[in-house]
């Protein structure tokens, strides 16, 4: 539905004529195309959204809910005690799935993860996925190898491959201790509502799915493409993507999402500290149709400086009294941050001989990442790699054995391990890994104690299984994420037209519903979106870009019809590939055939027509009645109507039309006096 702009002045009735025959040579003006946003998770900080814009459809992050996990048993290696099973029904077949534990009721399977939703639309249709951190892929296996889908994943380098180790780790922990049996029966609808809390509100458990394979994430990373920061990627020719740092993690990322005339933002995970990665970059926001806003902190009370702290006090606690520290973590992340702290605050706390132990299948592997990623490092760290020093100093605690990295519990590990000490290892949910060795190791003893730094899982929720427990239990989380006061100053930084954001964020917490600072405020209010949801996106698209071939702009002669206004009339071919639209000269009529015998002229080449001149300006009523008086027409009256005008010429019986979009000549078969009139009519317009 192509349209044009008429410019100020035109005389209206020529518009239909133009809209179906002629095309501007500055832009397209279509029919306005709605962008839509569907929610496939309603997790605010693990997001998954399907941004359709102009002809592409981009997923915008993969990020898989883990806290489903909580609601499964431990994955030990040795079972060493026995559970008893749910009495609260009559004996079924799926009661002995679940266990009960210190009131807590479990399911006894391998734990099985919330995945985005896959049937609010066809996910084979995607074009392609942008990731903006290595905690928001940790789903792209189930979407690449499930779904027929058939695009490019875009990430930064770090994001890949810190992400492969958080999905390596992940696929370990869970594949060396398999489970005998496999539970689905309590999915039933009919079964599950007769469960108790927190079973019974588990949402979307028809789509928790098992862990994937490492062949699935090979496969799943061999999709995507390396991308730098800053760097413009083309989309089928419709929209450009430009990732930018966002300060939170290695290689993290927001996405700018533009076409000629429209710009979308996508921040997700983002943060002002000054941490290891690259500082966030904010200018490239500003301007703004729509601005995607996810991944805030999941902690907007605590301060990340103070919980850190918290972390080393209580760790320094811990072992002076005898006790061992253990730390559920990641990886990557946070840990190297509190490594650094670590570093810092050792020697003054008088720990210089307790051993540190980081205990992951890819702890060497995280590592050694973290030092040879030295451009996407803030620029102290960058700086000291050109020195040459390590930027993290986790390195130096390696060198003098203050800081040791294993595998796992066996081998190495088992002649090292000495007490107390402090372990760092996974899972953070406390549901596998060798985390849940130490749980069972140091649990009964009130000397221990475990401290949470990760905001993912509920302390609580995930202590439940391993109650009564001995040991003293610190809840430290360090989430250095964008909170809300943070937002505030960023969103009246950048100005979006627009902001879109999970429901979450424009209402205060469940807990604390009085701080109405605890969410986000700006005006126009937030869109809010929550999982399974389609959302309409306020920004209406208009406008297309077009170029014109220069020796067809040559050809143009503007007419200035106004002061300020000039006209050129264009007769080309519309010529579109791509998403690129291009006004090319029209061709050459074809030569009549030397013979005799007529030729099939071919039905691709536009026919052109001959041209009407085109006529800008309006009728002046009282000057027209008196043109008319001067050439002979006497007894002439003028109706006002609610449309315009009705001049009757009662000797002729003929009746003329002046109107807003329209002027009709209409006269009883009486040719040449319609185009003696229509002449007269013709003077007061001008023609190009």
């Amino acid at each position: 539905s192509l349209l044009l702009a008429i410019p100020e002045g035109i005389n209206p009735s020529l518009k239909r004529e133009t809209l179906t025959s002629r095309r501007p040579f500055r832009h397209l003006c279509f029919k306005p195309r709605i962008l839509k946003l569907y929610c496939l998770s309603g997790h605010p900080t693990l997001p998954c959204n399907v941004l359709k814009f102009k002809s592409t459809t981009i997923m915008l992050d993969c990020g898989l809910d883990m806290t489903s996990t909580l609601n499964f048993l431990p994955l030990p290696l040795v079972q060493r005690y026995v559970l008893r099973p749910v009495h609260t029904l009559s004996v079924s077949s799926w009661v002995a799935e679940l266990k009960e534990c210190s009131g807590h009721v479990f399911v006894d399977s391998v734990p099985e993860f919330c995945l985005p939703e896959t049937e609010l639309l066809d996910l084979s249709t995607v074009d392609v996925i942008l990731i903006s951190n290595y905690h928001c892929m940790m789903a792209l296996p189930y979407i690449t190898e499930y779904t027929g889908f058939t695009g490019t994943v875009y990430a930064t380098e770090p994001t890949v491959q810190i992400g492969r180790l958080l999905m390596e780790e992940l696929v370990n922990s869970i594949e060396r201790v398999p489970k005998a049996q496999s539970a689905s029966m309590w999915k039933n609808k009919e079964v599950q509502r007769l469960l108790p809390v927190p079973l019974k509100d588990a949402v979307e458990v028809s789509m928790w799915r098992k862990c994937y394979t490492m062949p699935e994430v090979n496969a799943a990373l061999s999709k995507i493409q390396l991308v730098g920061y800053s760097q413009k990627i083309e989309l089928f020719g419709a929209v450009q993507v430009t990732p930018l740092s966002s300060g939170y993690a290695l290689g993290s990322s927001n996405w700018i999402i533009q076409s000629h005339y429209e710009k979308v933002s996508y921040v997700s995970g983002s943060s002002l500290l000054t941490t290891h990665p690259q500082p966030m970059d904010q200018a490239s926001l500003k301007n703004s149709d729509v601005l995607i806003l996810t991944g805030l902190t999941q902690i907007p009370t605590a301060n990340p400086d103070g919980m850190v702290g918290e972390f080393c006090s209580n760790l320094a606690m811990t072992v002076r009294n005898g006790g061992n520290v253990l730390v559920p973590c990641y990886p990557s992340g946070v840990i190297y941050d509190l490594l650094e702290c670590l570093y810092q605050y050792i020697d003054s706390a008088g720990l210089s001989n307790v051993p540190f132990y980081f205990i992951s299948p890819v702890a060497n592997s995280s590592l050694e990442f973290s030092q040879i990623f030295a451009e996407w490092l803030c620029h102290n760290k960058q700086t000291k790699v050109y020195l040459p020093e390590p930027p993290f100093p986790h390195a130096e605690l390696i060198q003098t054995n203050k800081l040791k990295h294993y595998p796992s519990i066996h081998g190495d590990f088992s002649n090292d391990f000495k007490q107390p000490c402090v372990v760092f290892t996974g899972h953070p949910s406390l549901r596998f890994g060798d985390v849940v060795h130490f749980m069972e190791l140091w649990g009964k003893s009130s000397l221990n104690t475990v401290i949470f730094t990760e905001p993912d899982f509920s302390y609580l929720d995930a202590l439940a299984p391993y109650q009564p427990l001995a040991m003293k239990c610190v809840y430290c989380p360090i989430d250095t994420r964008l909170n809300f006061i943070q937002v505030s100053k960023l969103l009246k930084e950048v100005q979006p037209l627009h902001v879109v954001c999970p429901e979450q964020y424009t209402q205060p917490p469940p807990t604390q519903s009085h701080r109405t600072d605890l969410m986000i405020d700006c005006q126009p209010p937030p869109m809010s979106y929550r999982r399974a949801e389609v959302l309409t996106l306020p920004y209406k698209r208009r406008y297309e870009k077009i170029e014109i071939m220069p020796e067809l702009a040559d050809s143009l002669v503007p007419l200035e019809i106004k002061p300020g206004i000039s006209l050129a009339t264009v007769s080309a071919v519309l010529h579109t590939k791509d998403n690129k639209h291009v006004l090319q000269l029209p061709p050459k009529p074809p030569q009549p055939p030397a013979s005799k015998k007529r030729k099939r002229v071919n039905d691709d080449v536009p026919e052109c027509k001959a041209l009407k001149p085109l006529l800008s300006g309006s009728i002046p009523v009282d000057q027209f009645v008196q043109t008319l008086e001067k050439h002979g027409f006497s007894d002439v009256k003028v109706e006002d109507t609610a449309k315009g005008h009705i001049v009757l010429l009662q000797e002729a019986e003929t009746l003329i039309q002046i109107e807003e979009d329209s002027t009709h000549i209409i006269c009883d078969n009486d040719e040449p006096l319609r185009v003696k009139l229509r002449d007269l009519v013709l003077k007061f317009l001008q023609k190009f």
